[in-house]
């Protein structure tokens, strides 16, 4: 073997090792080659699974310092530099082939004369896919049997596209063929699997089920059919559903907006920083305080029409809600603390604006001014206050420091409570007993939050279920318990993947009318640390950051909406092994 080789090996490998001993995350070989140390997940997330550690290289950046005149200024040489920041800089695929090599050759125990590093990270290049197979990464890993090299793993990642043309999508048996042309296996085992984006333009950290093979067997596009062998519909599938809260089309948007506030509130109680949010309502806190305590004020005093207007504007309210929502519609039974607490979220700027509404309230309710209507069970400060104003005997009541802000966190988390045992034991889905856990007001009010916050991640969950799956009641019930029993011992988490055994004929509609954002088909042989696999992903994004596609869509085809198909960018993920025994 030619000593230039050799000597280039050796010295590539070196360096590798020296980067991570040292630990260095950013470094440069031969002036040209930008070599840095990342975890997988940070750029092969979508493509290979696993976290750990890497090496990959690009081409270093373009070294070009400015002229430097008596007159250059801080500014103009850091905007120079600004500028000159192009983005990730890619190797020719012959280059990332030879820097592969040089890894190989150094694992190999049948090459003695090329120093072993020991130990490495996988070493992972992006290319230009200049090549006809438009390849964007090349990657390499060790494949170790006990404590001894055995070979190592190469990975192809190309991708092409967009396209809306299903002519070009390859089909599973050529992704077969191609497998087998590869690895010449005898068997292969082969999967499907999806992920839908239930609002079509959501974003895919928003909201999204990912369905097993068995599930998505049930699809009945035209492009999806040809590539998917579809078991049999009778058989369960595991519907894995992950739910990011706060988006403006879900069905419990309005519910998030007013636990943003709850959760704001009792944030700034905690760490004595209030981020306040953007006023719902024009009229400040105080004029709508004083409007309400004047209503009732008329209806005591059987002000005539007063009641009707009253009640019309409360059933307008509540209809706008209910169009809006499909999930939690508001309750028509909101006694005088829960109304105060829907004034005051929605105008509440400052702590004063808390302290001067509430001191309004107190001072009506000792006067005798109002003798509102409290639910039995509520269990906040002012509705005891309200209670006792009905015997004339009432405690002293100092509105000052933090507690007003107590104070109205307290009838939040009743009106919310409230709310939630409202939709969930209303629609039979669970009972009080079960929520106890959820609903104990004798922890403190910053559990009692954290509580709250995780029966709204529930129905969250529930209401996407409800809303774009229809589950029938008794799945819907088996979940709620489920999910449930989980949050009793685990802290909040919207990245959980709680999961719900359906049959796919369930919602097989939903498969028929929803258009998947990404999906994949993946054949492999081989166990364990020798398995190969050949995968192919079709996502409404490119899988990689680095390269730029052309569009093979007409431009005013795709914006006149004269074609409605979705185009796809076409992703292929090779795994080979190399065995040095």
């Amino acid at each position: 073997m030619g000593s230039k080789i050799v000597s280039d090996a050796n010295a590539f490998v070196k360096f590798l090792k020296l980067c991570q001993d040292e630990n260095k995350e950013n470094c440069t070989y031969m002036d040209d080659i930008s070599v840095l140390l990342v975890e997988k997940e940070e750029l092969l997330h979508d493509i290979i699974s696993g976290n750990q550690p890497i090496f990959f290289c690009e081409k270093a950046q373009p070294k070009c310092e400015p002229e430097t005149t008596a007159d250059t200024s801080v500014v103009e040489d850091t905007l120079f530099k600004v500028e000159q920041d192009l983005g990730p800089q890619l190797l020719s695929v012959m280059k990332a082939r030879q820097l592969l090599s040089w890894y190989t050759m150094a694992h190999n125990p049948n090459m003695p004369w090329v120093e072993a590093p020991g130990t490495l990270h996988p070493l992972w290049v992006r290319c230009d896919k200049s090549d006809p197979c438009a390849t964007v990464w090349l990657g390499v890993e060790t494949v170790y049997s006990g404590n001894k090299t055995s070979g190592v793993k190469l990975y192809t990642v190309s991708c092409k596209g967009p396209t809306g043309d299903e002519t070009s999508f390859t089909t599973l048996d050529e992704l077969k063929k191609e497998h087998e042309k590869r690895h010449h296996p005898s068997t292969v085992a082969t999967k499907g699997y999806a992920q839908y984006n239930l609002f079509c333009s959501l974003k895919e950290e928003s909201m999204m089920f990912e369905s097993q093979s068995s599930v998505i067997a049930s699809l009945t596009w035209n492009n999806v059919e040809k590539v998917l062998e579809c078991p049999p519909l009778s058989s369960k599938a595991s519907l894995n559903i992950k739910v990011t809260v706060g988006d403006i089309r879900s069905p419990l948007y309005q519910t998030y907006r007013e636990m943003e506030f709850l959760l704001a509130l009792a944030e700034g109680l905690r760490t004595g920083e209030t981020e306040w949010l953007e006023p719902v309502e024009t009229q400040s806190a105080v004029d709508l305080t004083r409007a309400l305590i004047e209503e009732l004020e008329n209806v005591a005093q059987g002000v005539p029409g007063h009641t009707a207007k009253a009640s019309e504007k409360q059933k307008a309210k509540t209809d706008a809600t209910a169009a809006f929502s499909s999930v939690v519609i508001e309750r028509g039974d909101l006694d005088f603390t829960e109304q105060l607490w829907e004034r005051m979220r929605k105008s509440v700027t400052s702590y004063q604006d808390i302290t001067e509404c509430l001191k309004i309230v107190v001072k009506a309710v000792k006067l005798g001014k109002i003798k509102p209507w409290i639910h039995k069970d509520s269990n906040s400060t002012l509705s005891k206050l309200i209670l006792q104003s009905y015997q004339q005997q009432i405690d002293a009541m100092p509105l000052a420091g933090l507690t007003p802000a107590n104070m109205l966190l307290e009838l939040g988390l009743d009106k919310i409570r409230k709310d939630f045992i409202n939709y969930l034991v209303g629609k039979e889905l669970t009972t009080l007993n079960y929520l106890s856990y959820y609903l104990d007001t004798e922890v403190d009010l910053q559990e009692q939050v954290i509580r709250v916050r995780k029966l709204h991640h529930l129905l969250e969950i529930l209401g996407t279920c409800s809303t774009f799956l229809s589950l029938p009641h008794d799945r819907l019930f088996l979940f709620t318990q489920s999910c449930l029993q989980y949050y009793k011992t685990s802290n909040y988490d919207e990245n959980h993947v709680f999961q719900l055994q359906i049959k796919p004929a369930l919602i097989s509609y939903f498969y028929e009318k929803e258009q998947p954002f990404s999906w994949a088909m993946e054949v492999s042989s081989g166990q364990g640390s020798k398995e190969v696999k050949t995968t192919l992903y079709l996502s409404d994004k490119p899988l990689v950051d680095h390269v730029s596609f052309d569009l093979d869509v007409p431009l005013d085809e795709s914006v006149n909406g004269e074609s409605e198909r979705m185009s796809y960018y076409r992703t292929m993920v090779s795994c080979s092994l190399i065995s040095f025994t």
